[in-house]
């Protein structure tokens, strides 16, 4: 009983290294992450699907998706996961740390990018760097259309006047018959340079306030 005991605590340990997340809230993700597995040592896209509070999430199939995308591992891959273990559920959620009066500017920095890079990897759902007219439609008929408040033609040409606001603010010299690729991730940073990310990307829907998830140890 001690030696696993230690065991656990021991891996726990490395995943405070690698996830920024304190002791204290990886057992309590640990928990969560049982619940959700019916403690088995992975979880599929069925149990997230099964979340009662995403079930009238327009960007459901994004949000779920994004826990099973090789890109938000932090290890430079590209493709999709069928199942992911309790480390892997939990390299996702260190995106949805919020900084601390201790972080740095720099540490900031790089927790917005972080922030922003797995935003971009929602949208970009083929995965080749790029959003495209068709995956940034997508999206916005799925928020728009799924409200009620507009109809999908109407959600769609709005999608449509979107992008070529966007084309035209990161191509300002574009002939119009030119063809608009997409947005990379760079035009991505510009375009949301000014908003503020680092607190307000979070998440409640798996029954964990990311909010009250500050990086590091904890204080208490």
């Amino acid at each position: 009983m001690g030696a696993s005991q230690t065991r656990s605590e021991h891996k726990y340990q490395s995943l405070v290294e690698k996830t920024g997340f304190s002791l204290e809230q990886i057992k309590n993700l640990h928990k969560r992450f049982q619940q959700l597995s019916r403690n088995e040592e992975t979880i599929s896209r069925e149990d997230l699907n099964s979340i009662p509070a995403l079930a009238n999430n327009p960007i459901r199939k994004q949000i779920v998706d994004a826990f099973f995308d090789k890109r938000n591992q932090h290890q430079n891959e590209v493709g999709s996961l069928q199942e992911i273990s309790f480390e892997q559920f939990l390299m996702v959620m260190s995106h949805f740390r919020p900084p601390t009066l201790k972080t740095t500017e720099e540490e900031k920095e790089a927790l917005r990018k972080e922030k922003l890079r797995f935003l971009f990897n929602m949208h970009d759902t083929d995965h080749d760097g790029t959003i495209t007219l068709e995956e940034y439609r997508k999206v916005v008929e799925e928020l728009l259309s799924k409200s009620g408040a507009i109809g999908q033609e109407a959600a769609q040409a709005i999608a449509d006047a979107a992008m070529l606001e966007v084309a035209s603010t990161n191509v300002p010299h574009m002939d119009p018959d030119d063809f608009y690729e997409g947005i990379t991730f760079e035009h991505f940073e510009q375009i949301l340079k000014g908003l503020e990310m680092e607190s307000r990307m979070h998440i409640r829907f798996l029954d964990v306030d990311t909010t009250t998830m500050r990086c590091g140890k904890s204080s208490s």
